[in-house]
């Protein structure tokens, strides 16, 4: 069963596209505009699955042929665009998938719904294509234009479509999601959430990751002993962190609430507000040591870091100054 109500959050969302549905006004056109993982998918398959389900209401049925079909991906009337370069889609994608399919009518529904996720990688060729059907589409055609950043659109695009902006969710709802429907124990859910910022796809796959699991025990071993690691010692975790270079941005975000976790206790003595409230201790003992300038120097030395790495400077030497940085402050 699939429906508005597994939308988590997202209310003024869920609320525009179920009165679209209740008066009949769908627009053309929509960007859903949101964060990697944030839920656009779940939202545009819900609501192209109850604008072709047969009961016609403001919630999919979950039982006519229609909504079966989209459930199993093969309702003929839902084209998911796809596109074979990873980073691009092509004129070629859209003409192929969009432009020259569009003129067809549909095969057993009211509408035609077009998904096309990533659309900010629609190359400036692409947007041209797909602009010709915004501006004269047939009436029984709908586009979703699931997006995460939105600067890379035409303005003659943005302004034919209707944006519906995803927002942050709260972090009960996310809580309760992880542990009611995912069965992640409380500590485990509140690093999750503290990570995700609001995204419920990312707090869900970080739940679920074997990978960040590991990630988290390295970087927090690491914070835990590095003021009496020797040079060598620093060196050999360097190499470590090598193994992580993919996923380097999980590895500083974990260091940056460790030590928004050192700053919070130094300044509240309060564990409940702790992230890795488990290692309270360990949190206790470096925040008694630590100055809150030397907690903003090593804040300052994370953020310096990330902007060195999409600047593409050297890594282990990268790492060698966050490390020696965080040994000497934190």
């Amino acid at each position: 069963m699939a429906g508005f109500q597994d939308i988590i959050g997202q209310e003024q969302i869920k609320e525009h596209l179920q009165n679209a549905l209740a008066t009949g006004k769908i627009s053309h056109a929509y960007i859903i505009n949101g964060e990697k993982s944030s839920g656009k998918e779940f939202i545009a398959k819900i609501f192209a699955m109850a604008l072709q389900c047969e009961q016609e209401g403001i919630e999919p049925c979950n039982k006519c042929r229609s909504c079966k079909q989209t459930l199993s991906k093969n309702q003929p009337d839902i084209i998911y665009v796809s596109h074979e370069k990873p980073n691009a889609i092509s004129v070629d994608d859209i003409r192929a998938q969009v432009n020259n399919d569009v003129a067809i009518k549909p095969y057993s529904s009211k509408y035609k719904v077009y998904i096309i996720n990533e659309a900010e990688k629609m190359t400036p060729q692409a947007q041209n294509a797909i602009l010709k059907t915004l501006e004269e589409p047939p009436e029984y055609a709908v586009i979703l234009l699931l997006v995460s950043n939105m600067n890379s659109l035409l303005p003659t695009i943005l302004s034919r479509c209707v944006t519906l902006n995803m927002k942050p969710v709260r972090d009960e709802l996310i809580r309760k999601f992880l542990m009611e429907e995912l069965q992640v124990p409380d500590y485990k859910a509140n690093v999750c959430i503290g990570f995700a910022r609001g995204n419920v796809g990312k707090a869900k796959l970080l739940a679920s990751s074997e990978e960040f699991e590991n990630i988290k025990s390295e970087a927090l071993s690491l914070m835990k002993y590095i003021k009496d690691m020797e040079m060598q010692e620093i060196v050999a975790a360097i190499k470590k962190i090598n193994e992580y270079k993919l996923e380097i941005q999980d590895y500083f975000d974990i260091i940056a609430i460790w030590y928004r976790d050192v700053l919070l206790f130094k300044a509240t003595m309060d564990a409940n507000q702790l992230i890795f409230r488990d290692e309270v201790q360990t949190l206790r003992k470096i925040a008694a040591r630590c100055s809150y300038e030397g907690i903003e120097r090593v804040i300052q030395a994370l953020s310096t870091a990330k902007k060195r790495m999409e600047a593409n400077v050297n890594f282990d030497l990268l790492m060698e100054l966050l490390l020696l940085e965080i040994q000497e402050n934190g």
